[in-house]
């Protein structure tokens, strides 16, 4: 069976617009980060909205969450951004048991070269297929429990709790 990835905006997807002089969303870079990556694995692909992650509402996190309880995949990736990956997490973790669910993102856009973003897709498609059932976060090469996770700004890093 596929690997669903959801796609919902973020750093990972902004691209610089020099008219404005401001970082924007206009389409997902993931499709072209999956070729880049020459990625053989079975992916279905689902854009339900581009936000950035402050932007991101608790009824956006619902349609996540419905998203994820009705599709028929097992596997699930989410792209997010990064500010509020765990509160969309904690969401999913405390409601979804019987699918393995992954959440990431990047701090550095991919459209900007060295970039996270790539390096972050290809650990998600990896621990999706490893883990058993249950809601993580991948960022910076580990792999965070939904209810163990920060972002550290002042380092940019993600990071355990405890």
């Amino acid at each position: 069976m596929a690997i669903r990835i959801l796609i919902t905006g973020g750093t990972i997807d902004c691209q610089y617009d020099p008219l404005t002089s401001t970082n924007i969303i206009p389409n997902s870079l993931v499709p072209e980060m999956l070729k880049q990556a020459k990625c053989t694995v079975d992916v279905v692909q689902e854009t339900l909205f581009l936000k950035g992650s402050r932007e991101i509402l608790e009824e956006d996190r619902k349609k996540i969450l419905e998203k994820c309880q009705k599709c028929d995949e097992e596997q699930i990736i989410i792209t997010h951004g990064t500010y509020t990956i765990p509160e969309t997490a904690q969401l999913l973790g405390k409601n979804i048991t019987n699918k393995t669910i992954i959440l990431l993102g990047s701090m550095i856009p991919f459209s900007y070269g060295n970039s996270d973003a790539l390096f972050n897709l290809g650990s998600a498609l990896t621990a999706v297929q490893l883990l058993k059932n249950g809601v993580y976060v991948t960022m910076n090469g580990k792999v965070f429990n939904w209810n163990n996770v920060r972002k550290n700004t002042e380092k940019g890093v993600f990071e355990e709790l405890q």
